[in-house]
């Protein structure tokens, strides 16, 4: 739409039929309804909700892209969507405005629904479409202007702290803190509404699920500004692994020996052609899954990779184009490259240990 590419969450299954039973049960009730036409009205109270949602996104998106940043796509899931962009803002007025251009496009939806509402007779098919869409649009400007990430109104909470200290990291963790104490808040209201019987049964887990969702992104916002903090640190000529060179057709035993015995036990190897030429790297995974007993008969050729099917990067490259590759080309091992030359290895596990020093590791 508009050129974003849009993508529809398996969660709005769950929220499409929670909320078509919960407005049904409402809408007979105003209408008059047979089960059919109630259930036929909550299902557009739906479709009302999820267009709502995409033109909230589509504020952000068309926002961010008048600042010069591009936008990856958008996500319609459990709690609305989410547009992915794909650079931060360059300065807290620009975040502050991508922020709040969702909530505002929401804000202006809802004002028209209550005209039109007002405007209708009480008690008719179009007084009930009028009141979706105002509902709908109301429900998302406010529930997204809460102040914790990683909603709109903790990304405009970030980019006041940001401005105030200077440090975006710094509003990041401290949106991230607020998102918390609002997904805690969740989770006491739906404890009241259920203590006073006001929720519809199938309404119990999906606004839990909303607060466990809430909590995990606002736990992964805080873990990313931690992360970003450090990246300056990302130096790949002194993190990257030296290679052993070790000729085809080499025994895996004897070229872990090798490296066990050699100046740099964690050296990534790396068998040779003829010439010396490095063609492929051994996988660590998948040489450690081979038993002892079988490491002298096997060639390290059966547990290596071809170095032109592994991301690469130069050595130069800084902590934000590191964590971008890694990003689009999840793996293990990257190749570090000088030129045209294999200098070494990247192994995500030292990356991560880099940037996360106080988590701990499987390897």
């Amino acid at each position: 739409m508009c050129g974003v590419p849009l993508h529809l969450d398996a969660s709005m299954l769950l929220l499409t039929l929670v909320v078509t039973v919960a407005y049904a049960v409402l809408a007979r009730r105003q209408l008059d309804l047979g089960p059919l036409g109630g259930y036929l009205i909550g299902l557009g109270f739906v479709v009302s909700l999820l267009g709502s949602v995409l033109l909230h996104e589509l504020g952000h998106a068309l926002t961010a892209r008048r600042y010069g940043i591009g936008v990856r796509g958008i996500t319609l899931e459990l709690l609305g969507g989410y547009t992915e962009l794909d650079r931060d803002a360059p300065s807290p007025r620009v975040e502050l405005l991508v922020s709040l251009a969702g909530p505002a496009v929401s804000v202006v939806l809802g004002a028209a629904g209550v005209a039109a509402t007002l405007a209708l007779p009480d008690g008719t098919l179009g007084d009930q479409l009028a009141f979706q869409l105002a509902a709908s649009n109301v429900v998302v400007a406010i529930f997204n202007s809460l102040p914790g990430l990683p909603l709109d109104g903790g990304r405009a909470l970030r980019a006041a702290v940001w401005a105030r200290t200077g440090d975006r990291h710094r509003g990041t963790e401290v949106a991230g803190q607020v998102g918390r104490i609002v997904a805690v808040g969740t989770v006491a209201l739906v404890v009241v509404l259920t203590l006073r019987r006001a929720l519809v049964p199938l309404a119990l887990p999906l606004l839990l699920l909303v607060a466990l969702t809430l909590w995990r992104g606002a736990g992964q916002s805080i873990r990313m500004a931690r992360i970003s903090r450090r990246l300056p640190l990302v130096d790949l000529a002194r993190l990257a692994r030296p290679l052993l060179p070790v000729p085809a057709g080499t025994p895996l035993a004897e070229a872990q020996r090798r490296r066990a015995e050699g100046a740099t036990p964690v050296a990534a190897l790396a068998v040779v052609d003829t010439t010396g030429r490095p063609v492929a790297l051994v996988e660590e995974a998948r040489a450690d899954a081979v038993p002892l007993h079988r490491r002298p008969w096997l060639a390290v050729d059966e547990v290596a990779r071809a170095l032109d099917t592994l991301p690469a990067l130069p050595v130069d490259a800084d902590g934000e184009r590191v964590m971008e590759t890694v990003r689009t080309h999840p793996g293990a091992q990257y190749v570090v490259t000088a030129g045209e030359d294999v200098v070494g290895v990247l192994h995500i596990a030292d990356l991560a240990r880099l940037l996360e020093p106080e988590r701990k590791m499987n390897t």
